[in-house]
């Protein structure tokens, strides 16, 4: 099961940027959706960058070992300098080495997966995923997107962010479909986000992907500013709602821990 979400290929993206450097940054970040790999012609088609522009500046990220050529595949995907960079960024938002070893903790005690995301605009960004021990489980991969309004960590982003960005998200988040519970009304996902405030966490049930449930609750900082949300999720047929709510206590004490310790 995989709890990721991408913008489907083809997607209305904002305008092409007209600077060589917008339009390089364009072509990593979408290298960087793509992490078995994308040829140059899907490159170009979605970043509205001509074939010829993204070759040579595609190429460019090649040399400086951002994207690396698979010549079988004639396939672009993430180079190892992308990789350490990420790394680099993760140790300066504190997630690698203070959330894990929180994370891996809650995983031991509730025997399923854990995550972490930050908002990210009108999306959630996976940033950390610890695998659970059970033969079936929820996978996940960090740095991938997932929806606001169909997953337990996207309403509590919402329900905890400040009030003016609540009130926009409420007013544009996408609502597409996901799951068979996925909310399509936005009065009734504002009615989520407000009980999600309420009782300080949010559910999905079969929301985002069929067989799929999860709890997630904010993780906030000292001065009650919103940081991040933390979530187990796991496969239906092994965990009701009524289960994944029983955790809180252990998502609510792991997430105090890391509002604690993770840099500002």
């Amino acid at each position: 099961m995989h709890t990721n979400d991408e913008a489907p290929a083809g997607a209305a993206r904002d305008a092409v940027p007209v600077d060589v450097v917008g339009r390089a940054m364009r072509l990593l970040v979408l290298v960087g959706e793509h992490p078995h790999g994308i040829t140059l012609s899907e490159l170009a088609r979605e970043s509205g960058v001509p074939v010829s522009t993204s070759h040579r500046l595609v190429n460019s990220l090649c040399r400086e070992g951002l994207v690396e050529f698979e010549p079988s595949g004639k396939r672009y995907r993430p180079g190892l300098r992308l990789f350490q960079l990420g790394q680099r960024a993760g140790q300066a938002y504190g997630f690698t080495g203070t959330a894990l070893p929180v994370m891996r903790r809650v995983t031991r005690q509730t025997e399923e997966a854990t995550l972490l995301s930050v908002l990210d605009g009108t999306r959630h960004l996976y940033v950390h995923y610890v695998d659970g021990p059970l033969p079936v489980g929820v996978r996940s991969e960090p740095g991938r997107h997932g929806p606001l309004h169909c997953t337990s960590m996207g309403k509590v982003l919402m329900a905890f962010a400040p009030d003016d960005v609540r009130a926009d998200l409420l007013a544009r988040v996408d609502l597409t479909p996901y799951g068979p519970n996925s909310i399509t009304d936005r009065a009734v996902l504002r009615e989520a986000v407000l009980l999600a405030r309420e009782r300080g966490y949010a559910t999905a049930d079969e929301e985002h992907h069929a067989g799929l449930r999860a709890v997630a609750v904010p993780v906030l900082r000292p001065d009650g500013a919103l940081h991040a949300a933390l979530s187990t999720a796991a496969p239906a047929f092994r965990r009701s709602v009524d289960d994944l709510v029983a955790m809180v206590p252990v998502l609510g004490a792991a997430a105090a821990e890391l509002g604690a310790r993770l840099p500002a």
